[in-house]
């Protein structure tokens, strides 16, 4: 099961979660007999995923309340995530997120339109992630008899559950040049005010970050259930300016259409959400920038042997934020994972 915390553009590290459920030899786990009768596990190793998230931004709020986008100006954010990891063993995994951001906008500058884009690499984070516990219940065994030789095999267990906990550091790699628009805004009499600024298009936060999670999924037959939050404890950021903390949370129900000894293939109905406060630049509040959002959406995922992908599409159904900000109409998210 591959999974992200939703966030913002700056904060959600996208965790594949392989070792939550660790896999056995196919053929063990699916009630086929070993040439000893025990299963082979393979959760050891290296893994890869690449992942994206599409935001689209085009609401203007204004304290919560939606006001006229007149100029029509648009934030269109495109974050590809590399990750590789290591799981040293069934319990302990360490992991690499190199984030590859686009950003194409539209916005009023005074009485002109300002057009433009911003490219390049964010904020890389570092992460180690440890199973708290993991547990397999109500499995049937069965004894199989080849005429020679007996051995006892373990069908696939009915219930699983598991817990893992993420920590790490988000490191300050991506340009903060944008950061200096702050210093030189203005608005001007009679003109639209921009619901872009500085502090949205940057690429990075200039700050070191701590990272703290965790990830919870439970299995029931073909029914099952998963939850994740991340919390970023922001640094001293670049220019003066400081990104306010940030909690990130998703989850909800599922179930598997199909589930065999080759292929997992499943829907869920995600809930998601994000709590940020207010950033600060110059020691004083930057009042355009909390945020309180709750998304709803569906996700589609599909697991074939050491391959795993999912897709998924979000929608606001609340958004509360202080001053006026340029919100998401909808958010895209896309990975797949590999395991070597």
């Amino acid at each position: 099961m591959l999974t992200s915390a939703a966030a913002c553009d700056l904060c959600g590290c996208y965790t594949p979660q392989m070792e939550a459920m660790p896999q056995t030899d196919p053929a063990a786990a699916f009630g086929q007999p070993l040439g000893n009768g025990t299963s082979r596990s393979w959760t050891n190793g290296l893994y890869g995923a690449v992942a994206e998230q599409f935001t689209h931004f085009g609401t203007l709020q204004l304290d919560g309340r939606e006001v006229s986008n007149e100029t029509g100006q648009y934030l269109d954010s495109s974050i590809t995530q590399l990750v590789a990891g290591y799981t040293m063993n069934r319990w302990l995994a360490v992991q690499l997120n190199v984030p590859i951001i686009y950003r194409s906008f539209k916005r009023p500058e005074g009485f002109a339109i300002d057009r433009g884009t911003e490219s390049g690499l964010g904020d890389l984070s570092l992460l180690a992630k440890v199973v708290v516990f993991h547990i397999n219940a109500l499995a049937q065994k069965e004894l199989v008899s080849d005429g020679k030789n007996t051995a006892e095999i373990e069908h696939e267990p009915d219930l699983t559950a598991s817990a893992i906990l993420l920590t790490g550091v988000k490191l300050p790699t991506g340009d903060t040049s944008r950061l200096l628009e702050e210093f030189h805004e203005s608005e001007t009499p009679g003109a639209p005010v921009s619901g872009i600024h500085g502090h949205d298009l940057t690429l990075g936060t200039g700050s070191y970050d701590g990272i703290f999670g965790g990830q919870l999924s439970l299995r029931y037959k073909n029914f099952f259930a998963q939850a994740d939050t991340q919390f970023l404890l922001r640094g001293s950021g670049a220019h003066d300016y400081d990104f306010a903390n940030d909690v990130s949370w998703s989850g909800g129900p599922g179930v598997y259409i199909v589930r065999n000894r080759h292929t997992a293939c499943g829907c869920q109905f995600v809930v998601s959400g994000e709590h940020k406060d207010v950033d600060q630049f110059r020691g004083d509040p930057a009042e355009d920038t909390g945020i309180t959002s709750v998304y709803v959406g569906p996700r589609f995922l599909i697991s074939v042997g050491k391959l795993s992908a999912e897709v998924a599409a979000e929608f606001p159904v609340s958004i509360d934020n202080t001053a006026l900000q340029l919100l998401p109409d909808y958010r895209l998210r896309g990975g797949i994972a590999v395991r070597f």
